[in-house]
Parts: C-alpha cells; structure tokens; sequence
C-alpha cells in the first residue's frame, strides 16, 4: 500500500543567501518558477534569492515572495518526478500558511505570490510603524508562557514545539517578559534579531490592509486539506479560509498543536518543502516518531525523492 505523505512549507526566517539557485541551475521546473514569479512581480526577485545581499533578501517584502517562489519551485520538482505521489494534507509556518493553500489550489501560482508580496509589504509598514521585539522562551510550558505574556503586557507568537515557544510585543514590554521569563526559572530566553513584532497586535495595520485585499479575491476549495495557523485545524471553506488567513497577521501560530492535529489523524509521513530545515527540527521535538524529508536544495531533494 503506498504512502499518503502531508506537504509543510517554510516560513520568514528560514531564507538564505543563495537559496533556490542550485535548484534552478538543475531542474528546468524550477527554473521557470522563479522566471514567472520575476515576470509576475517585474521585478528580479530571483537575483535578490539568489545574490542577495543579505540585507535585501530579509527585507520582509523580499523574503517573503522568495520563500514562497523557492517552495513552490520544489513542489514543481516534486510533481515533475513523482506525478503519483499521493498528498492527504497541507499545512505551513506563518507566511507558510499561504505557500500551502497554494500549493492545494485554493490560490494560482500568480495571485498566492502577489498575496505574500502585499502580506510582506504590509508587515513591513507595520514594523516600520511601531518599536517592536520578539524573543524565544525555551524550556516554558504552555501555561507559563502565557502567564508571562499577560505579566508583560505583550503576546504569544509562536507555540513551535513542546518548550520552545515565542513572545511579541512591545520592545520595552519584551524586555520586561525576558525579566519575568528568568525570574520564573525558564531555562533559556533568546531575543530575536527581527524587524519587528510579528503576530502580535503591534500588526493590526497589516491585518486590516490584509483582510481587505482577501475579501475581494477569489478563494477556491483547496484540493487538499490546508491546516489553519490560528484554530490548528483544517479550514475548507471558503469564508473560514479568508477569515484564518487574515487572523493569522496578529495571531499565535499553533505549530505544535498544528502537527498534532495532523498526526492524531494518522499522517505519519512529511515532506517540508522550502529553504532549511527548521520544520523537521521542531517536528524532532513534537513527533520523534513522524518522520519528515525535507526538499531545500539539490542534495536533500535527489535524497528525498530516493527514499519516498
């Protein structure tokens, strides 16, 4: 009997200088992604992905729309070579979310890269906007670290994996929960090095600005199930697909009870598409049974299309 595996699609953070170019100097479908997403935005996005520099590529307009074009080019080596490869779900980390939902056909290739683009572009003035910060707590439980958020006066983020979840919020609140994290013995508190307060209600602009562009677009019903960041479900319809998408900007991302819910429906088998490796780092942590191949470059996408 063969496989059912579920696709996961990378989020802002996991880009890199020159991530995407191996894959599109080898495989003519990748090639063209990145081609029509240039052509798309008018635009040498590629370049950016390719060259950088650094400073270019995290831009948040830039490296939003190229974690997007480099996971959709893996996808189309993935559908090239293994056209019968069954796929039960989708699902994403943040910015991720909508990589999925595209890759499941409820957005085109052209209006899911347009969406990141206006969703970056929208952060970004967000960031600029306000004096925002993020740090990681490793080692806080659940309740504890919504226990410091309330003392702090700022927001949970991200629930990663089981110990590793992060803060947002107010830079001077953020450095008030780094206080209250070490006073509460959590083992390890990381300040992030971002542009801003990302989920969190420092982007409620960027959630507005967001949530109008998605109520005048054309959602379809994604072919395969795509797990919503905000509610750690599937969200088929197409009301409830606009509203977790727009609710998500400020929003804590639930990863971990996203992969739970995945594997409390029997999925065992992923494959995380997109620069690094990071999903399969937290699923480590969440599921040391699941087991994920990842699709970044040219050598862990010729191993992962052997194993698979």
């Amino acid at each position: 009997m063969s496989k059912t595996y579920c696709l996961l699609f990378a989020g802002q953070g996991a880009q890199s200088v020159g991530m995407g170019r191996d894959l599109a100097e080898q495989f003519a479908e990748a090639r063209d992604v990145f081609e029509k997403a240039d052509t798309i935005l008018a635009r040498k996005l590629s370049r950016i992905c390719f060259d950088g520099p650094e400073g270019e590529l995290t831009k948040t307009s830039n490296c939003q729309p190229g974690i997007f074009t480099h996971s959709m080019a893996a996808l189309a080596i993935l559908r090239k070579n293994k056209p019968d490869l069954q796929i039960g779900a989708c699902a994403g980390l943040s910015l991720g979310e909508f990589t999925a939902h595209t890759a499941a056909g409820t957005f085109s290739f052209e209006e899911g890269l347009k969406l990141v683009e206006q969703r970056g572009t929208f952060m970004q003035q967000a960031c600029d906007a306000t004096k925002g910060a993020m740090a990681s707590l490793i080692g806080a439980d659940e309740a504890t670290a919504v226990q410091i958020a309330q003392e702090a006066d700022v927001d949970v983020a991200n629930f990663n994996s089981p110990g590793q979840i992060v803060l947002s919020g107010e830079a001077s609140n953020i450095a008030k929960a780094v206080e209250v994290a070490k006073a509460k013995g959590v083992k390890k508190v990381i300040p992030l090095t971002v542009a801003g307060a990302y989920h969190s209600r420092l982007m409620k602009s960027a959630q507005e600005k967001l949530g109008a562009v998605l109520a005048g677009m054309t959602v379809g019903k994604p072919v395969e199930p795509v797990v919503a960041n905000v509610s750690a479900q599937f969200a088929l319809e197409q009301g409830e697909i606009r509203h977790t998408l727009t609710e998500q900007v400020c929003g804590s991302v639930r990863w971990d009870q996203s992969m739970q819910y995945l594997i409390g429906k029997g999925y065992t088998d992923f494959i995380e598409l997109g620069p690094g490796n990071v999903l399969s780092g937290l699923m480590r942590r969440i599921n040391k049974e699941a087991v994920v191949y990842t699709m970044s470059d040219v050598k862990s996408l010729e191993e992962t299309l052997s194993k698979i």
